[in-house]
Parts: structure tokens; sequence; C-alpha cells
């Protein structure tokens, strides 16, 4: 177990500091991910001299330092002034936190790039996708999600137990340890306060547990919070019906894969797509769902390109998060024969696949047949891959994806690490949704 919380996004922002001129970097993603964390006590602490951090919630007036001139140099002189130090431009970071609640310091990140592009200039945002106006092509962009599977471990197992999942050791020791951490993961989730409380030892069980559920309820809060503040012309209210009407809906699969996201009885006498487009929208611009577009026919390689824009599956940014609103506990989730598990284990999936191999995220449908995911390879061919939970098995579907188009191979990810292959279908355990990224 480490004391750090260390993220895979890191190498993305060393490689950043080690271009020779760059533009600002723009770190987004949901709130509370760790993106203040991150930049400021990881990154910036190591890799700096100093951190000038401009936080506008801690401090509304530091507004006033980009009420002016947007030049560069006029906004570093009067930081100084503000903050009472030197910037040595060569050695600091300067991080705009939450900058999309400025528009004018989000505009200014343009200027720093245009006249100071060997300065070390970040920022972050929760809100960039709710903008209506955006430096395009001026910042360099990365994404924050909560913590994947992988980073779960680095910050909760052992270096020899992380280097095991690595190499794809398969053992059963290694298999029982793996499997036990994913339910701990399926509860936990990737909340970087909730990762922190679970890995506090000294406590009890219950006391850790407690914990968590109390963090994960304070985050459902903070995010209705800012439904109000960021709805802008869409009805919060709106918003809050779709965000507690996805785990509702994937909650409500019993023994199958999960459906398509039903538009009616969401929000009252709204019943299509075009009236619910609006808080979809939002919440998956505020990173807070995810879309898998289910595919219908033959999966040409350029999958976006058969996408519709009305069907999709929605799904829950955070597992822990999502099991914490449907009222799953620990013990549901150690209950390793649980029926109720399978939509947990598509969301996992999902959001696997959304971190390691690109979003927005596709499966199969044809007829009564259905893929929960398709996988685009290295090479440009388009495979199957199964989710199996509990005694559900979509077999049949599978088998008449391989009849119709003949993949090279197919993927389940089932319970069991060492299943045999059957024919093209390669069986893998669940916490190996990652490495579908090598093939």
């Amino acid at each position: 177990m480490h004391e750090e919380m260390r993220r895979l996004i890191e190498d993305a922002l060393l490689q950043w500091k080690r271009q020779a001129t760059r533009k600002p970097l723009l770190l987004d993603g949901a709130r509370q991910v760790g993106k203040t964390y991150l930049l400021e006590r990881i990154f910036g602490s190591h890799e700096f001299r100093r951190v000038h951090r401009i936080d506008f919630r801690r401090d509304s007036s530091l507004e006033a330092l980009f009420s002016g001139s947007l030049d560069p140099r006029a906004i570093l002189s009067n930081l100084e002034l503000r903050l009472d130090t030197s910037l040595d431009l060569s050695r600091d970071l300067i991080f705009i936190d939450e900058v999309g609640d400025c528009q004018r310091a989000l505009d200014s990140l343009k200027y720093f790039a245009e006249d100071l592009p060997q300065a070390f200039v970040c920022a972050s945002s929760s809100n960039i996708g709710l903008l209506d106006s955006f430096p395009v092509g001026q910042v360099q962009q990365l994404s924050l999600s909560p913590l994947c599977f992988e980073e779960f471990l680095m910050a909760t197992s052992t270096e020899r137990l992380l280097d095991a999942y690595r190499e794809r050791r398969r053992d059963s020791e290694v298999h029982r340890q793996l499997g036990s951490q994913l339910r701990d993961y399926c509860f936990v989730g990737g909340m970087p306060e909730a990762v922190a409380s679970w890995m506090q030892r000294g406590q009890g069980t219950k006391e850790r547990t407690d914990r968590v559920k109390q963090i994960q309820r304070e985050v459902v809060l903070e995010y209705e919070r800012d439904f109000v503040r960021y709805a802008g012309s869409i009805p919060a209210q709106h918003i809050g019906a779709v965000f507690s009407g996805v785990p509702r809906q994937l909650a409500g699969i019993q023994d199958g894969s999960v459906r398509r996201f039903k538009f009616g009885g969401v929000i009252a006498k709204k019943k299509r797509y075009r009236e619910l487009r609006g808080p979809v929208d939002w919440l998956e611009a505020a990173r807070l769902v995810r879309k898998n577009h289910p595919i219908l026919g033959r999966p040409e390689p350029l999958l976006i390109a058969r996408a519709r824009q009305n069907i999709f599956k929605l799904y829950s940014f955070d597992i822990g998060v999502l099991g914490n609103m449907v009222g799953l506990s620990y013990a549901d989730h150690r209950e390793q024969t649980s029926e109720r598990k399978g939509f947990i284990a598509e969301n996992f999936v999902q959001n696997e696949l959304s971190v390691h191999v690109g979003y927005p995220t596709f499966g199969w449908e044809q007829a009564h047949a259905e893929i929960e995911f398709l996988h685009r390879c290295r090479n440009g061919e388009v495979i199957p891959v199964e989710v199996k939970s509990g005694s559900r098995t979509r077999a049949k579907s599978l088998r008449s994806f391989i009849d119709r188009y003949s993949p090279s191979r197919a993927v389940k990810l089932v319970g069991s690490p060492d299943a045999k292959p059957n024919g093209v279908i390669q069986s893998w355990p669940l916490y190996d949704a990652m490495f579908l990224r090598d093939l």
C-alpha cells in the first residue's frame, strides 16, 4: 500500500513538462476526482520549485487579476503583488484551479500559449464541457476520471500483487487476491477521498465501510448542488432526475444485459429523446454519465459512424457511487453469487474501456441477439466482448455474432481465470478488461 495516491496520467504530465515550449495544460474531469491534488500535491510538489495556485472558490477576489489586461506578463506581475512572492518561470508552476469559474482566466490561456510558451501554466476544470467559449487549439487538454482498477491496486495493494496483475499472472493465489480486490473496488469505487478512507487500515471493517458510504453520499449531494449552480437554461431538477434515473434503470436489470436508456418515466410528461437530450448531454459534458451506443447490423471499423444519436445505454462514471445510489452494501459486493451485480460488472467494463481504450463505447444488437461491447483492435478488426455475470450467459448472442461476421477472436469477461478457450472465444477474468487495449 502506498502513502501517495499516484495516477497513471502522471506520465502525460511529465511529457508536457519536458517539452521545450508548451501550450497551457488543461486537466478536465468531474468534480472531486482528484485534479487539484494531482496537479498541486503530486505533480507540482515533485516537479517544481513552487506551485502558485489561483483558486477562485477559496478567494473570489482573485478574479480581479484577469479583469484588466490579459497580457500574461501583466497577470503574473499582479499575481506576484497579490501573493507577495516571486515567480520563476523556469522552475515554478502557475496553477489556475477551476478555471471555468472565471471566463477571462480561461480566455487568458490563449495568450499564455502565444506569448509565454516557455512558462509552466496549468489549469483544472469540472465544467469545461458546459461552457459556451473555449480556447480551442490553444491548450493541451487531458482528462482525469475516478481511479481505474489498476490505480486502485496502486493505492491499496502490495507491489507484488500489482506486478502480478500487470504481468497477467493468473495462478490461483493471484486470482484469489485480485478477485478480492475487485470486489472491494466495486464497493469503494474510484473517488480519491473514498479510496483514501478505505486505505486507513487501523479501523474495523464496519467503520471503514460506513465512512466510505458517507463520503459517497456527500459526493452525490455535492453534484446535486452543482446541478443548480451550473444548470444554465436546463432545469436543475431535470438534470437531477436523469442522474438518479441512471442507477435506477441499471439496478432494474436482474438476469440480463443492461438495456438502452428508457426516456419515459424519468421526467413527468416527457417520453422522447429530444425532451431529455438537454439533461443527458449536460451530465455527459460534466463527466457524470457515460454512453454506450449499440450498433445495429454489421460493425464497421468506424463504429462512431454507425452510432445513432438517440439510442444508447447510460452508465455511471463511478461504480462506488453507483452502488451507493442503489443501496448495495459491502456484503452485497463480497457475495460472489449475487445476481444483482450484473450491471455493476458491465459498468466496471464500461469505465475501464473509457479510460484505457476510448470513449464513447459501443455494443451490438441484431434481432434478439446482443453483445455488451465491441472493441476495435489495433489492426482495425472489430471483435465482440461479452460480460458474463452470475448465471446469465449471452452464449447464443456471441455465437450469432461469430457465425455472422467470423471475427478472428472474441473475448468473454468472466469470473474464472483458467477457462479453456472455445474456438475463437477467449475467456478472461473480469478484472482484465483494461488489457483489451493491447489487442
